[in-house]
Formats: C-alpha cells, sequence, structure tokens
C-alpha cells in the first residue's frame, strides 16, 4: 500500500501542537485522516516506514507516564526517527537545572521533536518558544493533552463514523483533568455535544461557558451519551478532601454494572488511563464488549505518528514502504 506522501503547503502550517486551541476543524480532521492512514501500517507485520528517517525526537517526561510516553516513542521508531528518552529522575533537574537550561542543552545537540510531560501548566507552549525543534505536548500540568484528545476523537470516530451531533459524557475529576479540558476544546469544533458529570466540588465553577451540559446524575448522562469517558481520580494533585470518600465517591459516580443498564447497546465507553478499578470503573465494566480502552491505546501509536508526520509536512518526506 501506498499512502499520499505530499502534504498541501498550508494545510497544517504549524511548527509545534502545544493545544487543541490552536486546531482548526478542518485540521483536527486532516490528522484523523491521516491516523488512519498510519494505523494500517500499524498492522503490518513490518511496521516501519522511512518518513522521518534521520530526525531525532527527544521525550522529555517530568511526570509519570506509561501509556503516552511508550505511544511517543513506538510512534517515532515506527516512523523511522531515532529517539532518546529523558525522565526528570534521570536528568540534572534532580541537581536544579531549570527548563530553559535543560531545553537549551538539549538544542546544542540539534533534535527535530521534543515531546514534553510536565507538572507546570504552560510549559509546552514556553518550550516552544525558546527552542527551533517541534515541541508536542505530552500534558501540562492542569492545562491541556492534545494527542490523547486527538486519540479519543479518533476512537469515537472509529466507532461511531461520525463526531459531529454525538453525545459524549465525561464523567469524574474534571476540575484537575487535562484530558477533559483537551476533550471539551476539540469535541466543541467538530460540532459534537458534551456533557460534564460528577461532584459539584470535582466541576469547574462557570464551566458552561466552554459549551458543556453539566449533571450530576450519572444514571442521566450515561442514558443520554453516545459516548461514556470515565476519568480517573488524581489523588496526587488533590490537595484538600473535595469527597467523603473514595468509597462513596464510587458510588454515586463509578461506572458499575448496575449503571451499565442504562447504557445504549450501541454506544462505547472510553478512559484514558491509568484505571483505578473499583473506583471510578468496575471490573465487569471493563471487560464489557462496549469498552474501547485498549483500542484507545492502540489509537494512540496511530495518531501520534500522524501528528509527528504533519508537523515536518514542508519537508514533504514519503510514506512509502
Amino acid at each position: 500500500m501506498t499512502i499520499p506522501r505530499i502534504i498541501k503547503k498550508g494545510e497544517f502550517a504549524h511548527k509545534d501542537l502545544v493545544s487543541m486551541e490552536q486546531l482548526t476543524e478542518k485540521e483536527i480532521y486532516l490528522i484523523l485522516d491521516k491516523a488512519r492512514m498510519f494505523k494500517e501500517i500499524s498492522l503490518r507485520n513490518i511496521k516501519k516506514v522511512p518518513a522521518l528517517k534521520g530526525k531525532t525526537v527527544v521525550n522529555l517526561f517530568f511526570e509519570p507516564s506509561t501509556r503516552t510516553r511508550t505511544s511517543f516513542e513506538i510512534a517515532a521508531k515506527r516512523l523511522s526517527a531515532d529517539i532518546v528518552n529523558i525522565t526528570s529522575s534521570a536528568s540534572a533537574v534532580v541537581k536544579g537545572e531549570t527548563l530553559l537550561d535543560t531545553a537549551q542543552t538539549l538544542m546544542a545537540m540539534k533534535p527535530d521533536f521534543m515531546i514534553i510531560r510536565h507538572s507546570f501548566s504552560g510549559s509546552a507552549l514556553y518550550l516552544s518558544k525558546i527552542v527551533s525543534a517541534s515541541v508536542l505536548n505530552a500534558g501540562d500540568g492542569l492545562h491541556e493533552h492534545p494527542t490523547q484528545a486527538l486519540l479519543d476523537m479518533y476512537t469515537m470516530k472509529e466507532y461511531k463514523n461520525r463526531l459531529e451531533g454525538l453525545k459524549v459524557a465525561i464523567v469524574g475529576d474534571i476540575a484537575h483533568s487535562r484530558v477533559a479540558r483537551s476533550n471539551i476544546i476539540g469535541l466543541n469544533k467538530v460540532k459534537a455535544d458534551v456533557m460534564l458529570v460528577g461532584p459539584k466540588t470535582l466541576i469547574p465553577t462557570g464551566i458552561e461557558k466552554m459549551n458543556v451540559k453539566v449533571s450530576h446524575d450519572l444514571k442521566e448522562a450515561v442514558s443520554w451519551a453516545d459516548v461514556v469517558m470515565m476519568l480517573r481520580i488524581q489523588l496526587e494533585r488533590l490537595t484538600e478532601g473535595l469527597f467523603p470518600t473514595i468509597r462513596e465517591y464510587s458510588m454515586l459516580y463509578g461506572l458499575n454494572k448496575e449503571i451499565l443498564k442504562n447504557l445504549r447497546k450501541d454506544a462505547i465507553i472510553m478512559h484514558p488511563g491509568p484505571i483505578n478499578r473499583n473506583v471510578e470503573i468496575s471490573p465487569d465494566v471493563v471487560n464489557d464488549k462496549r469498552c474501547v480502552i485498549l483500542n484507545q491505546v492502540e489509537n494512540g501509536v496511530a495518531v501520534r505518528m500522524a501528528v509527528l508526520f504533519l508537523l515536518r509536512g514542508a519537508e514533504k518526506v514519503s510514506i512509502e514502504q
């Protein structure tokens, strides 16, 4: 199979991907379309193309990650790029080095891409302004996680054949979720309907201004939705008691077999991971045929391949075998 090798001038005129805000509806669909092509490559026996041969990717992760870091690493390798993984515990950050000094040190080695996960909101944007490499935001504080939203949207479209008019319920710790924020922005751009569900203490005041519905009734939301996206309770970001106990939270907002009775037969269940079993989702729900969590993981590689490829589109690189 041969995949179109030229990106039209101006079709994706971005140096970096730091936020869903920067993408137009057309650009979102372009990424999803390219991801579909790259997913076909991932199904081959030899899962590699020379699209980014000779390019260097730096994975710069200052927060723990399994799915995102590994997904970016596999995506880069399947595009034939060289990749270097750096964690905060294995870098000069533990000696007091600033992000600026780290970035300047790495740029002296002439990488082509920097993928950053950092606990500070705005860190990816800051990095993009001080380096010539293309910067990809793999999660910055409570701000955004754009490639997660893109892979989520790809998965929705894959199963539901559309995004416009799709009813998406996002359930859980909205206040601390960069995944929720990126999904809200992206889903609004493609004209989907979004409902946020959770206790009042975990839903930011005034979030309705982002063109979303708000509910505190999980059964209502599950009955309404085409897509139910469960979010992890981010205990590492909670600085005060925002609900009485984990057990009480799970009783009211955990997706279990009883709540599942209200879910449409053709609806899908999603979760960005990692999962807290028996908190936001029960094991029997994870095993339900409508649960597509592992498909999200699979699609993450294809979507990140597409983003890496498009950010280097001006060079008209080939992705032919």
